[in-house]
């Protein structure tokens, strides 16, 4: 087992320790490692952490772990799961795992959704993000040459061969919406969304499709980085794994009635939103989905 971090002010043990698990996936010169718990990532306790935090928090698990694929870094825990109910014990297990994370510097991004699952989303997240991180590093803008193209922001064809952004992750969602309104299980073809990025918070995003006349299906993403970098804005990202969630849902639209949300019910939300933009970094830019 080796342990290190002094020089980056973190104490964190370098993966894979003796007869650690294999690698699942390498990339852009990172190695990726399955579940760990946070005590197989952090040696002891750090200092600051009470002995129940600790205790509590050690056996917490992350659903991937990203090294430095030379030297066994970690450079994030990644973890996607639905959002802990406000006041309820797995949020005060959540607040404690978060305290005893930043106490030993383990950076992680952690994406909190009702939908997307880990199982089946959080490998081509890592890939996604290892990509952007790549391309933004490639990339970094020369103060006297133009601006860049961000990653996101790159135009390519798309797999139904139209022309749009390749490294949009809801692209396939919003292709299966079109599929499914000229097969008429939905009145309108377009995935619609928001994102915003509260100050000293996380990035959210939104999406949602019109299914029945006045009925939609809504999904929201939260984003959070914790001494880590997306690569690209999470708020951004937010919306296209909100994208990524309205696609898982579209498939499930023949086996069950979805749960819908009223179009009317959904604005008075974004209204509310709008409200609080001076909560937002860079404010509210989606003042057009609020007109009359």
């Amino acid at each position: 087992m080796t342990i290190t971090g002094s020089d980056e002010g973190r104490l964190l043990r370098t993966l894979p320790v003796a007869g650690g698990r294999a690698p699942v996936l390498q990339r852009a010169g990172h190695q990726v490692h399955p579940a760990h718990r946070l005590g197989e990532l952090v040696p002891g306790r750090p200092p600051g952490i009470t002995g129940n935090q600790w205790s509590t928090a050690s056996r917490e698990g992350y659903d991937l772990v990203v090294c430095a694929g030379e030297s066994g870094r970690i450079r994030a825990a990644v973890e996607i799961r639905p959002a802990a109910p406000g006041g309820s014990p797995a949020q005060r297990v959540e607040r404690m795992k978060a305290t005893v994370a930043t106490a030993a510097g383990l950076p992680v991004l952690r994406v909190e959704s009702p939908t997307l699952r880990a199982a089946d989303h959080a490998r081509r997240l890592v890939e996604y993000v290892l990509d952007a991180r790549g391309y933004a590093a490639a990339t970094a803008a020369d103060p006297e040459g133009p601006t860049p193209v961000g990653f996101r922001e790159i135009l390519g064809r798309l797999p139904d061969g139209r022309t749009g952004y390749v490294n949009d992750l809801g692209a396939l969602a919003r292709a299966a919406a079109v599929e499914a309104y000229v097969s008429r299980r939905l009145v309108d073809p377009i995935v619609r969304g928001l994102h915003v990025r509260w100050a000293g918070g996380p990035a959210e995003g939104w999406s949602w499709v019109e299914v029945r006349p006045g009925r939609c299906l809504v999904e929201r993403v939260t984003v959070r980085e914790h001494g880590f970098s997306c690569g690209i804005d999470p708020a951004w990202l937010a919306e296209d794994l909100a994208a990524v969630a309205i696609g898982e849902r579209l498939r499930e639209l023949d086996d069950a009635e979805p749960q819908l949300v009223a179009r009317d019910a959904l604005r008075a939300d974004i209204l509310a939103l709008q409200a609080r933009r001076d909560e937002l970094v860079d404010g509210f830019a989606f003042d057009h989905l609020c007109a009359d």
